[in-house]
């Protein structure tokens, strides 16, 4: 099968959390023996920002972690949709995208393109701001595929689409798994600043904590303003600029535990969506403590983070993991196996298959 997936990026990860999944996917449905082709727009803001403060040599990178991600770069102006989608029997669009070309591709499957269409949502703009994603006219796609119960649901009650899957990130096992190296500190956060979505909550959860418990930290990420950087550095956290995706396994291996800190929206707005760093810390057996989110879809139902409700909390669990290594293997081990048995990249290819088996109306293996 030829599967064609629009994308904003694929080849950069800078400040692109939508990447990392979608790399992982790509990657387990080529390992079925599905053609996987990634288009992406010429001169894309990810990237340009990846080159500006990074230069040509950290695409490099990129490709040699994913020889078999091969873009396929289109002018955004004028894109040959025509030539893009030739043969394809699904493309996918993933929401950050402009609206013209989500609805252009809309149109082409009204007007009797053979590929079967689904638009990809792996963020919080349905809930935080439908007046955008309500430029998108999914009228020609066969349905969505959200990343979470709650988005699904929005799609379907605002009438939207006329079918919603769930498709939920993963963690891309062949990336994401325990690394060996030497441990060279207590605590290690990757996350960008950004759009000061959890400001106040980085500082409860992450910068008090660290200072009065004296760890030594690790901070990764980009969008830090110099006085943050600062601030963080009189609190003790040594701040790293920006990790490749690909080489946060390295990191989480020489830390003793990492934490999630969800963004505003999916802490408040989205219930269930716990975002990607999480599969990815517990694939790679680093223990984790989570600030507030709620699993109401019970994705982890097995002792394998430890939650803080508030820094005071965060404080504490903090503490008991630089002292219980019985705990801190009791979660690697829980943490391994949930991923294992239900959140891989290779379960999310093989329900995407089903879901285009589904829509097409032939046996799932057939699909495979």
């Amino acid at each position: 099968m030829k599967i064609v997936w629009f994308v904003h990026a694929i080849a950069s990860c800078w400040n692109n959390g939508n990447v990392h999944f979608l790399r992982g996917l790509g990657l387990a449905l080529q390992k079925l023996g599905h053609e996987v082709i990634f288009c992406e727009p010429r001169g894309n803001w990810s990237e340009t920002n990846l080159l500006n403060d990074h230069g040509p040599e950290k695409l490099g990178s990129f490709r040699a972690a994913f020889p078999t991600l091969r873009p396929v770069k289109y002018d955004p102006d004028c894109p040959d949709l025509d030539a893009l989608t030739q043969g394809a029997d699904l493309v996918i669009v993933h929401e950050w995208n402009e609206p013209a070309l989500v609805n252009t591709i809309g149109r082409m499957r009204h007007c009797g393109a053979r590929f079967s269409l689904l638009l990809q949502d792996t963020h919080h703009r349905a809930a935080t701001a439908p007046t955008e994603m309500q430029k998108f006219d999914l009228s020609g796609y066969d349905g969505v595929l959200a990343f979470g119960e709650v988005i699904a649901e929005i799609y379907r009650k605002g009438g939207w689409s006329r079918r919603a899957w769930i498709l939920h990130e993963a963690a891309d096992i062949s990336t994401f798994y325990p690394h060996t190296a030497e441990r060279e500190r207590d605590l290690v956060w990757i996350g960008n600043w950004g759009d000061e979505e959890r400001s106040a909550e980085l500082r409860e959860f992450l910068a008090e904590p660290v200072e009065a418990l004296n760890l030594r930290t690790q901070a990764y990420g980009v969008r830090y303003p110099a006085t943050v950087i600062d601030e963080l550095a009189e609190r003790g956290v040594s701040y790293g600029g920006w990790l490749p995706n690909h080489e946060a396994p390295l990191a989480f291996a020489k830390s003793m535990f990492t934490v999630h800190i969800p963004r505003r929206p999916y802490a408040k707005a989205l219930l269930g969506i716990p975002t990607i760093r999480v599969f990815e810390a517990l694939a790679c057996g680093i223990p984790l403590i989570c600030a507030p989110w709620h699993d109401t879809e019970n994705l982890f139902p097995d002792r394998c983070y430890l939650t803080a409700r508030d820094g005071a909390e965060m404080q504490k669990q903090m503490r008991a993991l630089m002292n219980d290594a019985a705990l801190r293997e009791s979660l690697r081990r829980n943490g391994l196996r949930i991923i294992s048995d239900q959140h891989t990249c290779d379960h999310r290819a093989q329900q995407l298959l089903e879901i285009y088996a589904e829509l097409n109306g032939i046996e799932a293996r057939e699909a495979a």
